[in-house]
């Protein structure tokens, strides 16, 4: 079964998609909006058409105190809308420090600010759901 990891911003959604066994998350793609991300939601339909996919894995960005802050209660709404949409589940995954890691991680790679501005969601997105993945194979799930 193949998963779709979400990172939901301000005003990107970062995507990833893992391959077919639900080992491996690669970046997908990013995709902007304003204000209505509501707009958005045929896109990601789509997608999961197209991919095939089973399960969507949406980052909840926490604070570090484990609280939740106003872009975790935005984040919780962006998946209830999102459920109600695709009529079906999404589960969360804690997204603590996965926007910083990505940008270490490109920083380390020497690329641009410009260039790691258009990718670094995507790079969050597929560090969530990579995360995912590795607790649901360590369990055996």
């Amino acid at each position: 079964m193949r998963y779709l990891g979400l990172d939901f911003g301000e005003k990107t959604i970062g995507m990833s998609i893992s391959d077919k066994t639900g080992t491996i998350a690669s970046s997908y793609n990013t995709l902007n909006y304003n204000e209505d991300y509501i707009s958005l939601f045929e896109e990601i339909k789509k997608i999961i058409e197209d991919k095939n996919i089973g399960k969507i894995v949406l980052g909840l960005p926490k604070n570090m105190d484990n609280s939740l802050g106003k872009r975790a209660i935005l984040t919780l709404e962006f998946k209830e809308k999102l459920e109600e949409y695709l009529n079906c589940g999404i589960l969360l995954e804690d997204e603590r420090l996965t926007t910083k890691e990505a940008h270490k991680t490109l920083i380390e790679a020497d690329m641009s600010r410009k260039k790691r501005k258009k990718i670094v969601d995507k790079l969050a997105a597929t560090f969530i759901l990579q995360n995912y993945l590795n607790k649901k194979n360590n369990k055996g799930d």
